[in-house]
C-alpha cells in the first residue's frame, strides 16, 4: 500500500475517534434517543448477488426530496451503497457521520455514496438532521418494505437490512461486497483500499 494511503488511513482513524467523540455527545437529546437493540445475530440473510454481477437497479425516495436511481450514475460515477439496519441505533449513528471525514477519498476516486435503510422518510429526516449535514444522499427502502435490500439478498428475517457495503463501477458491475457483523462498523481502511482500485 502506498505511503500516502497509509497516512490517510491513520488520519482517518484519529479523526474518526475525535469526530465521533464530539458528534455523539453534542446533544443529550440525541444521546438519550439512541435505541440500543442489544447484540444481534451477526448475519441473518443470504446474498442474491456476487462480485461481477450487474447491480440490480432501483429507484428510491431521498430524504432531500425526489427519487434517486442507481442507473442515473451509469457511465458517470462509481457508486458505494451503504446499507445500515436502522435509524436511531448506536452503530448506524456512528457509521454515516464518519463518511463526512473521508469525502475527499470518494471525490478523488469519482465515487458517490448512497446511504440506504428500511426506515421511512420522516424517521430518516429527523435522524439525519440530528447527525448534522451528510454530504451524500440518504434513501428510504421503506415501501415496498425492504424491496431493494431483498433484491440484493441482505434483508434479515426481522425486516431490517444487514450492515453492508456494495461497490459498483461506472458500468454498473459489482466490484466489492462487504456484509459484516451487524453489531460492528465496517472498517474504513477496507473501503479506502477498494475505492483506490476503482480508477486504476
Amino acid at each position: 500500500m502506498k505511503k500516502h494511503a497509509v497516512f490517510i488511513i491513520v488520519l482517518i482513524a484519529v479523526s474518526m475517534f475525535l469526530y465521533n467523540a464530539k458528534v455523539l455527545c453534542l446533544s443529550d437529546v440525541y444521546k438519550n434517543n439512541i435505541y440500543n437493540p442489544g447484540n444481534l445475530k451477526p448475519i441473518d440473510s443470504v446474498l442474491k448477488v456476487k462480485v461481477g454481477d450487474r447491480a440490480p437497479n432501483f429507484s428510491l425516495p431521498a430524504v432531500s426530496g425526489g427519487r434517486i436511481s442507481l442507473d442515473q450514475y451509469r457511465g458517470k460515477k462509481n457508486v458505494v451503497l451503504s446499507f445500515v439496519p436502522a435509524a436511531w441505533t448506536p452503530v448506524c449513528s456512528d457509521q454515516w457521520p464518519g463518511y463526512n471525514i473521508v469525502k475527499d477519498i470518494f471525490d478523488e476516486n469519482n465515487t458517490i455514496l448512497l446511504g440506504i435503510t428500511v426506515d421511512n422518510i420522516p424517521t430518516l429526516f429527523a435522524w439525519t438532521n440530528q447527525m448534522g449535514t451528510l454530504w451524500f444522499p440518504v434513501l428510504s427502502d421503506f415501501w415496498p418494505h425492504g424491496a431493494v435490500a431483498g433484491r440484493y439478498g441482505i434483508l434479515r428475517s426481522d425486516g431490517i437490512s444487514e450492515r453492508a457495503l456494495f461497490i459498483i463501477d461506472k458500468k454498473g458491475i459489482i466490484t466489492y461486497i462487504g456484509v459484516g457483523d451487524i453489531n460492528k462498523r465496517p472498517r474504513l481502511e477496507t473501503l479506502v483500499r477498494e475505492l483506490e482500485k476503482m480508477e486504476k
